[in-house]
């Protein structure tokens, strides 16, 4: 098995614990639901975790890359917006342990869905009212960012409770919504479209305090305990990224696409949901960053020995590059919050504001060059972003897990409860995922290995991973005669552990 999937479903316990949305492809019968797990969840779960592509139709439709001519549309109202985006990120990541976790202070839900309602009327308003169009592009942009950053917040805490697969699955697909949505609202006009603006983000928060309430209690996210060391491997490398997409921002709002409609992002999302879909547990998240680098390399760089740099190839090429590396980095930093009880607030609020700080400096990058008026100034910059593109991947080439800890270490006195908890339970993950390997186990059947070692019982096996109960016992068997044992104590004399780790935890 290889070792990105073996680290992503088998290094923690509690992770391998959460239901799939696919269904079992090892049940005995061979025989899938009628078309699928995955359909079968759509009319309750899917929903409500889409409505992240909800808030996502919204930034594009009113703020960034917007199809309608608002006064503000120009550069520095897109650098007022991201402004206030970044001050709020960060003010919020600096008083994470006052704030998080979000979904039980009604007043972040209130303080965001106020900021995009309001900012979306004076959006609006600078349409209907001129005379003071500029008094009320402040207020859009401003109360704009900080609802945006906000909302970004409360969506990154939710996906933060779920396991790799469901993020990597609900992510591609809000994007894929986002995008759909996006072009229905093109066909509106006026007071229609309006007021599907201000809807948007009242769906979204709606939605968003589903998807909490639908988890269980042991799933939702709490304040975080231990100190950690902050992962700054992924937040460069999404950084580097952000650059070279804001190189390239300039041109694609010269088109009426935004980032989150542009085709490039449409088809990544499409490809990405399929392939996670339809592989399920074989899915090889490398993948992202192996077709990420090649199109960005061809945005910056074949592209332009072709003279197409402004072309629309180009843009497809960078917008299907981004999107493949915001779904690892989502992926990635979802996973430590989820794994290691890092709170998303934290994660996110400095990641997305670093992000956005890049991409701003990026698009100021690409203006500064422009004025030049130089096809070769150009070239040069996207061949020095290349070269950091390069030199960053190379560092996700050089952990020896995909999704593992990035540096990731604990601060202070490792005495702490919450600490050792965390320890604990990581070294259960890593006995397992050893065991695993070292007897041919399938991932299925480690996932089962690594549930028995938390002591959940077989209908606890059953409901976790959404299987039926001969499946579960199907599963212990092929595991007690792959390792030679005839009991849960003989697995536990393998791992090496006393007993079962939920009991050891209390």
């Amino acid at each position: 098995m290889h070792k990105a999937q073996a680290s992503l479903k088998m290094n923690d316990p509690t992770a391998l614990a959460q239901p799939y949305l696919l269904d079992d492809a090892s049940s005995d019968s061979g025989k899938r639901l009628p078309g699928g797990y995955l359909f079968s969840r759509l009319p309750y779960i899917p929903l409500v975790f889409l409505g992240l592509g909800l808030y996502r139709a919204w930034i594009e439709l009113v703020f960034v890359g917007s199809f309608v001519a608002f006064p503000y549309n120009g550069e520095a109202g897109h650098d007022l917006y991201d402004i206030a985006m970044i001050l709020t990120l960060f003010t919020c990541a600096i008083f994470h342990r006052q704030v998080a976790p979000l979904f039980r202070r009604r007043s972040i839900y209130l303080a965001a869905l106020a900021s995009m309602i309001v900012g979306t009327v004076c959006a609006f308003g600078t349409l209907a009212l001129p005379d003071v169009s500029e008094e009320l592009s402040w207020g859009a942009t401003i109360l704009g960012g900080v609802g945006t950053a906000l909302i970004i917040l409360i969506w990154s805490e939710l996906y933060s409770c779920l396991s790799p697969y469901r993020v990597g699955l609900y992510y591609c697909a809000s994007i894929v919504a986002a995008a759909f949505i996006i072009y229905f609202c093109r066909g509106l006009s006026g007071v229609w479209l309006a007021g599907t603006a201000v809807l948007l983000p009242v769906a979204s928060i709606a939605f968003a305090m589903l998807g909490f309430l639908s988890l269980d209690p042991d799933e939702q996210p709490r304040a975080q305990t231990a100190r950690f060391s902050f992962p700054w491997k992924p937040t460069l490398l999404m950084a580097v990224y952000a650059f070279a997409f804001g190189l390239r921002e300039t041109s694609q709002y010269a088109t009426t696409f935004g980032p989150h409609s542009a085709f490039g992002t449409v088809v990544m999302g499409l490809v990405l949901l399929v392939l996670i879909s339809k592989q399920s547990g074989n899915f090889q998240f490398t993948t992202l960053y192996r077709s990420a680098l090649p199109l960005m390399m061809g945005a910056f760089l074949v592209l332009p020995s072709f003279g197409w740099f402004n072309g629309w190839i180009a843009d497809f090429c960078a917008t299907a590059s981004y999107t493949a590396f915001s779904v690892m980095i989502m992926l990635i930093m979802a996973h430590m919050s989820y794994r290691y009880g890092m709170s998303a607030v934290w994660l996110f609020g400095i990641e997305r504001g670093v992000r956005a700080m890049f991409s701003l400096a990026g698009r100021q990058t690409s203006e500064a060059f422009s004025l030049l008026g130089s096809n070769v100034a150009s070239l040069a910059v996207g061949s020095i972003t290349i070269a950091l593109v390069v030199i960053g991947t190379l560092l996700i080439v050089s952990e020896k897990d995909f999704l593992s800890r990035w540096g990731v270490s604990f601060k202070g006195d490792s005495s702490a409860p919450g600490e050792l908890d965390l320890l604990y339970r990581q070294d259960i993950s890593k006995r397992c995922a050893d065991a695993a390997s070292r007897f041919g186990l399938t991932s299925r059947e480690g996932e089962v290995l690594a549930l028995l070692a938390t002591g959940l019982t077989i209908g606890q096996i059953q409901r976790r991973l959404v299987i039926s109960k001969d499946t579960a016992k199907t599963h212990i068997r092929h595991i007690y005669q792959k390792m030679d044992v005839h009991s849960r104590e003989g697995l536990f004399d393998i791992l090496g552990i006393s007993g079962p780790a939920s009991n050891e935890r209390h």
